[in-house]
């Protein structure tokens, strides 16, 4: 059997984040991808131009379209925009028994915003609790848990946790120093993911691709930590191999198939 993960997100039409870096990291990692728009947006490394909401029945009718004929393993959500999108979704996911890993995008790298504010409340109340796996970056993790947030990072892991999801990837990239340090934390404890802090503003895209790499993995059957591992491992590459690519003139993408092209 095909493995097999969808995400539903937003369109980048740089190519470097949303839809098109899940779909190419997915497809990297041996798993077919099927997709759900959530947003158009004018994009490339430089800016985010312009921001159009697909309309909620089409989303809706995308999510009944893909899970009534393919077995999907897994999903990630990415870019969701409004509470309406975020209802929505959580609506169409009703009946999914699978994973979710849950990318709470808010920003893009050129620091235009993703998500509405009014909507961070419906992401944490309508789909937190559905999720496997959260994905925040520290701006992120802050955002969710508001005022009272804990300013370590392993606390931070705990009380999203606490907040219904049931593990959470607490990512080191906003960080500093010269060793980014990515926290796993499940119900069993904490787990450390370490990596060099590489010289490159190539790094658009991320955060899709990590998620959509996780979810790769747990489309094919990997227990949770192997799949974040795996993922963790293979955006290294990707970054490692970012600044071959010389694409745009901004924050460029990750190399998502640094293991394929030569």
């Amino acid at each position: 059997m095909t493995a097999i993960a969808l995400t539903i997100a937003g369109s980048d039409s740089g190519g470097g984040a949303g839809i098109q870096a899940d779909l190419k990291a997915m497809s990297a990692l041996g798993v077919y991808g099927a997709s759900v728009i959530t947003a158009v947006t004018a994009q490339n490394t430089r800016a985010v131009t312009a921001v159009h909401a697909i309309p909620l029945d089409v989303i809706a009718a995308q999510i009944d379209a893909v899970l009534s004929d393919l077995d999907v393993g897994a999903i990630k959500i990415g870019m969701l925009a409004t509470p309406q999108i975020i209802e929505t979704v959580a609506r169409g996911l009703a009946a999914f028994a699978g994973p979710v890993v849950l990318d709470p995008v808010m920003v893009a790298k050129s620091g235009d915003a993703l998500l509405a504010e009014e909507a961070v409340a419906a992401l944490r109340e309508m789909l937190l609790p559905r999720a496997r796996l959260l994905t925040p970056n520290l701006p992120e993790a802050a955002t969710l848990l508001g005022p009272d947030a804990p300013a370590a990072m392993e606390a931070q892991g705990r009380a999203l946790r606490a907040l219904g999801a049931d593990a959470v990837l607490m990512k080191g990239g906003h960080g500093t120093g010269a060793i980014c340090e990515d926290l796993l934390v499940t119900a069993d404890g904490v787990t450390r993911l370490s990596a060099p802090r590489l010289p490159t503003r190539n790094t658009h895209g991320t955060g899709c691709t990590l998620s959509s790499a996780i979810a790769a993995g747990l489309a094919k059957g990997l227990p949770l930590p192997d799949a974040v591992q795996a993922a963790h491992t293979y955006l290294q590459g990707a970054i490692v191999a970012a600044d071959g690519l010389g694409v745009g003139q901004g924050y460029g993408p990750v190399h998502h198939f640094h293991g394929i092209w030569s």
